[in-house]
Protein backbone atom coordinates (compact mmCIF):
# COMPACT_ATOMS: atom_id res chain seq x y z
CA UNK A 1 0.00 0.00 0.00
CA UNK A 2 0.97 3.88 -0.32
CA UNK A 3 -0.13 5.61 2.25
CA UNK A 4 1.02 9.35 3.40
CA UNK A 5 2.76 10.98 6.71
CA UNK A 6 2.64 14.37 7.44
CA UNK A 7 4.54 15.85 10.54
CA UNK A 8 5.00 19.11 12.04
CA UNK A 9 8.04 20.55 11.34
CA UNK A 10 10.29 23.13 14.14
CA UNK A 11 12.47 25.32 11.95
CA UNK A 12 13.87 28.13 13.44
CA UNK A 13 13.76 31.67 12.37
CA UNK A 14 16.78 31.48 10.15
CA UNK A 15 15.10 28.06 8.29
CA UNK A 16 12.05 30.28 8.40
CA UNK A 17 13.27 32.65 6.15
CA UNK A 18 14.83 29.76 3.87
CA UNK A 19 11.29 28.11 3.38
CA UNK A 20 9.79 30.82 2.76
CA UNK A 21 12.38 31.96 0.02
CA UNK A 22 12.22 28.51 -1.54
CA UNK A 23 8.56 29.03 -1.76
CA UNK A 24 8.85 32.82 -3.66
CA UNK A 25 11.31 31.31 -5.67
CA UNK A 26 9.22 28.24 -6.85
CA UNK A 27 6.10 30.64 -7.74
CA UNK A 28 8.14 32.64 -9.28
CA UNK A 29 9.88 29.88 -11.46
CA UNK A 30 5.82 28.54 -11.98
CA UNK A 31 4.84 32.40 -12.78
CA UNK A 32 7.22 32.60 -15.13
CA UNK A 33 6.85 28.91 -16.83
CA UNK A 34 3.35 29.82 -17.30
CA UNK A 35 4.29 33.12 -18.84
CA UNK A 36 6.29 31.38 -21.46
CA UNK A 37 3.69 29.29 -22.59
CA UNK A 38 0.96 32.16 -23.25
CA UNK A 39 3.56 34.22 -24.91
CA UNK A 40 4.48 31.62 -27.35
CA UNK A 41 1.35 30.37 -28.26
CA UNK A 42 -0.02 33.81 -28.23
CA UNK A 43 2.58 34.91 -30.92
CA UNK A 44 3.81 32.25 -32.54
CA UNK A 45 1.14 29.52 -32.16
CA UNK A 46 3.57 27.36 -30.82
CA UNK A 47 2.95 25.12 -27.35
CA UNK A 48 5.62 24.96 -25.23
CA UNK A 49 6.07 21.38 -23.56
CA UNK A 50 7.60 20.40 -19.93
CA UNK A 51 10.43 18.94 -21.58
CA UNK A 52 10.91 22.14 -23.41
CA UNK A 53 11.05 24.38 -20.15
CA UNK A 54 12.73 21.24 -17.79
CA UNK A 55 15.79 21.77 -20.71
CA UNK A 56 16.18 25.24 -19.94
CA UNK A 57 16.64 24.82 -16.28
CA UNK A 58 20.31 23.98 -16.19
CA UNK A 59 20.97 27.60 -18.35
CA UNK A 60 18.77 29.22 -15.48
CA UNK A 61 20.61 27.52 -12.52
CA UNK A 62 24.26 28.39 -14.11
CA UNK A 63 23.23 32.25 -14.47
CA UNK A 64 21.62 31.71 -10.57
CA UNK A 65 19.09 33.83 -12.33
CA UNK A 66 17.15 35.33 -8.91
CA UNK A 67 19.19 33.13 -6.91
CA UNK A 68 17.45 29.52 -8.63
CA UNK A 69 20.59 27.95 -7.84
CA UNK A 70 20.37 27.36 -4.85
CA UNK A 71 17.30 24.99 -4.41
CA UNK A 72 16.87 21.55 -6.02
CA UNK A 73 17.16 20.98 -9.42
CA UNK A 74 14.57 17.87 -8.84
CA UNK A 75 12.32 20.38 -6.72
CA UNK A 76 12.35 22.56 -9.49
CA UNK A 77 11.42 20.07 -12.65
CA UNK A 78 8.05 19.03 -9.69
CA UNK A 79 6.75 22.69 -9.54
CA UNK A 80 7.29 22.44 -13.79
CA UNK A 81 5.55 19.42 -13.81
CA UNK A 82 2.96 20.75 -11.53
CA UNK A 83 2.12 23.33 -14.22
CA UNK A 84 2.03 21.04 -17.23
CA UNK A 85 -0.29 18.99 -15.11
CA UNK A 86 -2.53 22.15 -14.27
CA UNK A 87 -2.48 22.56 -18.44
CA UNK A 88 -3.34 18.44 -19.22
CA UNK A 89 -6.89 19.16 -16.61
CA UNK A 90 -7.48 22.38 -18.88
CA UNK A 91 -7.22 20.57 -21.94
CA UNK A 92 -8.80 17.58 -20.67
CA UNK A 93 -11.95 19.68 -19.71
CA UNK A 94 -12.39 21.36 -22.74
CA UNK A 95 -12.34 18.63 -24.53
CA UNK A 96 -15.25 17.36 -22.02
CA UNK A 97 -17.29 20.45 -22.82
CA UNK A 98 -16.84 21.31 -19.25
CA UNK A 99 -15.61 25.09 -18.06
CA UNK A 100 -12.15 25.40 -19.01
CA UNK A 101 -10.64 26.93 -16.09
CA UNK A 102 -7.32 28.28 -17.73
CA UNK A 103 -4.27 27.93 -15.71
CA UNK A 104 -3.54 31.21 -13.48
CA UNK A 105 -0.49 33.07 -11.99
CA UNK A 106 -0.15 31.81 -8.38
CA UNK A 107 -0.03 34.95 -6.32
CA UNK A 108 1.80 34.72 -2.52
CA UNK A 109 -0.77 33.03 -0.80
CA UNK A 110 -1.98 30.74 -3.56
CA UNK A 111 1.54 28.69 -3.49
CA UNK A 112 2.18 27.07 -0.39
CA UNK A 113 4.02 23.43 -1.47
CA UNK A 114 7.10 22.58 -2.85
CA UNK A 115 7.91 18.97 -3.76
CA UNK A 116 10.69 16.86 -4.23
CA UNK A 117 10.14 13.69 -6.08
CA UNK A 118 12.68 11.08 -5.09
CA UNK A 119 14.25 11.06 -1.46
CA UNK A 120 18.34 11.94 -1.01
CA UNK A 121 17.57 14.05 -4.40
CA UNK A 122 17.82 17.49 -2.71
CA UNK A 123 15.94 16.46 0.44
CA UNK A 124 16.92 13.20 3.14
CA UNK A 125 14.50 12.00 5.46
CA UNK A 126 16.72 11.21 8.29
CA UNK A 127 14.15 10.29 10.93
CA UNK A 128 14.63 6.91 10.38
CA UNK A 129 17.64 7.09 11.98
CA UNK A 130 16.28 8.74 15.41
CA UNK A 131 17.40 12.45 14.37
CA UNK A 132 13.74 12.86 13.61
CA UNK A 133 15.48 15.98 11.32
CA UNK A 134 14.66 16.01 7.43
CA UNK A 135 17.30 17.82 5.27
CA UNK A 136 16.53 20.07 2.63
CA UNK A 137 18.76 21.70 0.18
CA UNK A 138 19.27 25.63 0.52
CA UNK A 139 17.71 25.30 3.82
CA UNK A 140 19.50 22.56 5.73
CA UNK A 141 18.36 20.00 8.78
CA UNK A 142 14.86 21.19 9.97
CA UNK A 143 13.09 19.52 13.74
CA UNK A 144 10.18 17.35 13.03
CA UNK A 145 8.01 16.82 15.15
CA UNK A 146 7.18 12.67 14.42
CA UNK A 147 4.38 11.95 16.72
CA UNK A 148 4.53 8.03 14.84
CA UNK A 149 7.18 5.93 12.76
CA UNK A 150 6.93 6.09 8.74
CA UNK A 151 6.35 2.61 7.02
CA UNK A 152 7.80 1.07 3.81
CA UNK A 153 9.85 2.94 1.72
CA UNK A 154 10.32 6.82 1.80
CA UNK A 155 9.36 8.25 -2.12
CA UNK A 156 8.06 11.59 -2.16
CA UNK A 157 8.75 14.54 0.25
CA UNK A 158 6.73 17.62 0.40
CA UNK A 159 6.86 21.19 2.58
CA UNK A 160 3.71 22.66 3.52
CA UNK A 161 3.03 26.08 4.65
CA UNK A 162 -0.35 26.27 6.39
CA UNK A 163 -0.87 29.98 7.65
CA UNK A 164 1.99 30.29 10.08
CA UNK A 165 2.63 26.42 10.40
CA UNK A 166 4.97 24.17 8.31
CA UNK A 167 4.27 20.36 7.95
CA UNK A 168 6.45 18.13 5.85
CA UNK A 169 4.70 15.59 3.89
CA UNK A 170 6.39 12.20 3.27
CA UNK A 171 4.46 9.62 0.93
CA UNK A 172 5.74 5.93 1.10
CA UNK A 173 5.41 3.09 -0.98
CA UNK A 174 4.78 -0.61 0.40
CA UNK A 175 3.68 0.14 3.36
CA UNK A 176 2.74 -3.13 5.36
CA UNK A 177 -0.91 -3.90 5.93
CA UNK A 178 -1.66 -4.17 9.90
CA UNK A 179 -5.13 -6.65 10.27
CA UNK A 180 -7.07 -6.40 12.88
CA UNK A 181 -8.39 -9.58 14.46
CA UNK A 182 -12.15 -10.43 13.13
CA UNK A 183 -15.53 -9.72 15.40
CA UNK A 184 -17.62 -11.18 12.88
CA UNK A 185 -19.85 -7.82 12.88
CA UNK A 186 -21.31 -5.62 9.96
CA UNK A 187 -23.14 -2.63 10.81
CA UNK A 188 -24.54 0.14 8.79
CA UNK A 189 -24.47 3.82 8.91
CA UNK A 190 -26.65 6.80 8.14
CA UNK A 191 -24.54 10.30 7.50
CA UNK A 192 -26.56 13.30 8.82
CA UNK A 193 -27.07 16.65 9.86
CA UNK A 194 -28.90 17.14 13.29
CA UNK A 195 -26.22 13.57 13.99
CA UNK A 196 -23.42 13.38 11.90
CA UNK A 197 -24.03 9.92 11.80
CA UNK A 198 -26.70 6.93 13.05
CA UNK A 199 -25.53 3.05 13.20
CA UNK A 200 -28.05 0.01 12.35
CA UNK A 201 -27.12 -0.55 16.20
CA UNK A 202 -28.56 2.46 17.04
CA UNK A 203 -25.71 4.59 18.34
CA UNK A 204 -25.98 8.44 17.20
CA UNK A 205 -22.84 10.47 17.00
CA UNK A 206 -23.55 13.86 17.62
CA UNK A 207 -22.20 16.25 15.23
CA UNK A 208 -19.86 18.83 16.71
CA UNK A 209 -20.44 21.23 14.04
CA UNK A 210 -17.19 22.94 14.39
CA UNK A 211 -17.48 25.42 11.79
CA UNK A 212 -21.06 26.82 14.02
CA UNK A 213 -18.89 27.15 16.97
CA UNK A 214 -16.30 28.99 15.73
CA UNK A 215 -18.93 31.51 13.70
CA UNK A 216 -18.69 34.31 16.32
CA UNK A 217 -14.72 33.99 16.54
CA UNK A 218 -14.83 34.05 12.73
CA UNK A 219 -17.01 36.80 12.12
CA UNK A 220 -14.95 39.16 14.51
CA UNK A 221 -11.37 38.46 12.35
CA UNK A 222 -13.00 39.09 9.59
CA UNK A 223 -15.22 42.27 10.32
CA UNK A 224 -11.14 43.20 11.57
CA UNK A 225 -9.65 42.11 8.58
CA UNK A 226 -12.49 43.90 6.06
CA UNK A 227 -11.42 47.62 7.99
CA UNK A 228 -7.83 47.21 6.87
CA UNK A 229 -5.74 49.17 4.48
CA UNK A 230 -4.83 46.64 1.88
CA UNK A 231 -1.27 46.12 1.63
CA UNK A 232 -0.28 47.33 5.21
CA UNK A 233 1.28 44.81 8.05
CA UNK A 234 -2.54 45.46 10.20
CA UNK A 235 -4.08 43.51 7.10
CA UNK A 236 -1.53 40.80 7.25
CA UNK A 237 -2.06 39.87 10.67
CA UNK A 238 -5.75 40.52 10.25
CA UNK A 239 -5.71 37.39 7.51
CA UNK A 240 -3.53 35.52 9.95
CA UNK A 241 -6.01 35.49 12.73
CA UNK A 242 -8.76 34.42 10.29
CA UNK A 243 -6.49 31.81 8.54
CA UNK A 244 -6.01 30.76 12.08
CA UNK A 245 -9.60 30.23 12.78
CA UNK A 246 -10.24 28.36 10.14
CA UNK A 247 -7.05 25.76 10.24
CA UNK A 248 -8.05 25.25 13.58
CA UNK A 249 -11.63 24.32 12.84
CA UNK A 250 -10.18 21.83 9.93
CA UNK A 251 -8.18 20.49 12.65
CA UNK A 252 -11.15 19.55 15.27
CA UNK A 253 -12.71 18.21 12.09
CA UNK A 254 -9.95 15.69 11.05
CA UNK A 255 -9.88 14.82 14.74
CA UNK A 256 -13.24 13.93 14.83
CA UNK A 257 -13.46 12.07 11.99
CA UNK A 258 -10.15 10.08 12.84
CA UNK A 259 -11.78 8.75 16.05
CA UNK A 260 -15.11 8.35 14.83
CA UNK A 261 -13.61 5.84 11.56
CA UNK A 262 -11.22 4.38 14.14
CA UNK A 263 -14.08 2.95 16.45
CA UNK A 264 -15.65 2.01 13.41
CA UNK A 265 -12.81 -0.16 12.05
CA UNK A 266 -11.82 -1.41 15.47
CA UNK A 267 -15.13 -3.05 16.24
CA UNK A 268 -16.75 -4.39 12.72
CA UNK A 269 -15.54 -6.30 9.58
CA UNK A 270 -18.29 -4.85 7.44
CA UNK A 271 -19.17 -1.07 7.00
CA UNK A 272 -22.05 -0.17 4.89
CA UNK A 273 -22.49 3.42 4.00
CA UNK A 274 -24.41 5.55 1.86
CA UNK A 275 -22.82 6.28 -1.43
CA UNK A 276 -23.61 10.01 -1.07
CA UNK A 277 -22.84 12.49 -4.10
CA UNK A 278 -22.05 15.52 -1.55
CA UNK A 279 -20.83 17.88 -4.55
CA UNK A 280 -24.48 17.17 -5.92
CA UNK A 281 -25.95 18.26 -2.12
CA UNK A 282 -23.96 20.49 -1.60
CA UNK A 283 -24.45 22.43 -4.98
CA UNK A 284 -25.33 26.70 -5.15
CA UNK A 285 -28.59 27.79 -3.99
CA UNK A 286 -29.71 29.40 -7.59
CA UNK A 287 -33.64 28.03 -7.19
CA UNK A 288 -35.30 26.48 -10.32
CA UNK A 289 -35.84 27.56 -13.91
CA UNK A 290 -39.60 27.84 -13.10
CA UNK A 291 -38.52 29.67 -9.54
CA UNK A 292 -35.59 30.74 -9.79
CA UNK A 293 -34.45 32.44 -6.16
CA UNK A 294 -37.08 30.05 -4.28
CA UNK A 295 -35.75 29.20 -0.96
CA UNK A 296 -31.75 30.36 -1.81
CA UNK A 297 -31.29 31.09 2.00
CA UNK A 298 -32.67 27.95 3.19
CA UNK A 299 -30.41 25.85 0.79
CA UNK A 300 -27.49 27.79 1.10
CA UNK A 301 -27.59 27.14 5.25
CA UNK A 302 -28.26 23.36 4.73
CA UNK A 303 -25.18 23.61 2.07
CA UNK A 304 -23.22 24.90 5.38
CA UNK A 305 -24.08 22.16 7.26
CA UNK A 306 -23.63 19.56 5.01
CA UNK A 307 -20.09 20.96 4.20
CA UNK A 308 -19.46 21.44 7.69
CA UNK A 309 -20.38 18.00 8.48
CA UNK A 310 -17.04 16.92 7.06
CA UNK A 311 -19.05 13.68 5.14
CA UNK A 312 -16.13 13.59 2.43
CA UNK A 313 -13.46 13.80 4.92
CA UNK A 314 -15.06 10.93 6.90
CA UNK A 315 -15.56 8.81 4.38
CA UNK A 316 -11.90 8.96 2.99
CA UNK A 317 -10.08 8.35 6.67
CA UNK A 318 -13.07 5.45 6.96
CA UNK A 319 -11.75 3.72 3.47
CA UNK A 320 -7.69 4.71 4.41
CA UNK A 321 -7.65 2.83 8.05
CA UNK A 322 -10.58 0.04 6.63
CA UNK A 323 -7.74 -0.78 4.18
CA UNK A 324 -4.96 -1.02 6.76
CA UNK A 325 -6.94 -3.15 9.35
CA UNK A 326 -7.97 -5.38 6.47
CA UNK A 327 -11.51 -4.64 6.67
CA UNK A 328 -14.34 -4.23 3.84
CA UNK A 329 -16.51 -0.98 3.31
CA UNK A 330 -19.41 -1.26 1.14
CA UNK A 331 -21.28 2.22 -0.26
CA UNK A 332 -24.74 1.22 -1.47
CA UNK A 333 -27.41 3.22 -3.32
CA UNK A 334 -28.76 5.72 -1.02
CA UNK A 335 -32.35 5.85 -3.26
CA UNK A 336 -35.74 5.56 -0.40
CA UNK A 337 -33.58 4.35 2.39
CA UNK A 338 -35.13 6.52 4.86
CA UNK A 339 -38.83 5.84 3.16
CA UNK A 340 -38.34 2.00 3.20
CA UNK A 341 -39.74 -0.40 6.14
CA UNK A 342 -37.64 -2.31 7.52
CA UNK A 343 -40.67 -4.83 8.79
CA UNK A 344 -43.02 -5.16 5.65
CA UNK A 345 -40.71 -3.58 2.94
CA UNK A 346 -43.54 -0.48 2.01
CA UNK A 347 -41.62 2.00 0.43
CA UNK A 348 -43.68 5.44 0.64
CA UNK A 349 -42.64 8.91 1.04
CA UNK A 350 -45.55 8.95 3.60
CA UNK A 351 -43.78 6.63 6.07
CA UNK A 352 -41.25 9.79 6.63
CA UNK A 353 -44.00 11.48 8.81
CA UNK A 354 -41.19 14.03 9.75
CA UNK A 355 -37.10 14.66 9.06
CA UNK A 356 -36.56 12.75 12.14
CA UNK A 357 -39.79 10.32 12.31
CA UNK A 358 -40.60 7.40 10.21
CA UNK A 359 -43.77 5.55 10.71
CA UNK A 360 -45.15 3.28 7.99
CA UNK A 361 -48.12 3.56 6.60
CA UNK A 362 -48.99 0.31 6.35
CA UNK A 363 -47.76 -1.70 9.06
CA UNK A 364 -47.51 1.12 11.55
CA UNK A 365 -43.63 0.67 12.71
CA UNK A 366 -42.17 3.27 14.78
CA UNK A 367 -39.24 4.27 14.68
CA UNK A 368 -35.96 7.22 13.74
CA UNK A 369 -35.51 7.48 10.57
CA UNK A 370 -32.22 7.78 10.22
CA UNK A 371 -32.22 4.17 11.87
CA UNK A 372 -34.09 3.27 9.72
CA UNK A 373 -31.89 4.47 7.29
CA UNK A 374 -28.97 3.04 8.53
CA UNK A 375 -30.93 -0.75 8.87
CA UNK A 376 -32.26 -0.88 5.04
CA UNK A 377 -28.13 0.28 4.14
CA UNK A 378 -26.71 -3.22 6.21
CA UNK A 379 -28.91 -4.87 4.29
CA UNK A 380 -28.53 -4.07 1.09
CA UNK A 381 -24.47 -3.69 1.67
CA UNK A 382 -25.03 -7.37 3.17
CA UNK A 383 -26.53 -8.08 -0.36
CA UNK A 384 -24.06 -7.00 -2.22
CA UNK A 385 -20.88 -8.36 0.06
CA UNK A 386 -22.34 -11.67 -0.71
CA UNK A 387 -22.78 -11.30 -4.39
CA UNK A 388 -19.32 -10.15 -4.31
CA UNK A 389 -18.31 -13.29 -2.15
CA UNK A 390 -20.42 -15.98 -4.48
Amino acid sequence: MRRTFKYLLRPTARQVDALTAMLDDHRAMYNAALQERRDAYRMCGVSVRYGDQSAQLKDIRRADLSGQGRWSFSSQQATLRRLNLAFDAFFRRVKAGKAPGFPRFKGAGWFDTVTWPVDRDGCRWDSVTGQHRVYLQGVGHVRVHQHRPTGGRVKTISVKREGRRWYVVVSCDDVPAVPMPATGRAIGIDLGIVSFLTTSDGEQVDNPRHLRVAAEKLATAQQALSRCKRGSNRRWKARARVAAVHSKVRRQRLDHAHKTANRLVAHHDVICHEALRISNMSRSAKGTIELPGTRVAQKAGLNRSILDAGWGVFLSIMYAKAESAGRTVIAVNPRNTSRTCPGCGHCCAENRATQAVFRCVRCGLESHADLVGAVNVLRAGLVLHDAQAA
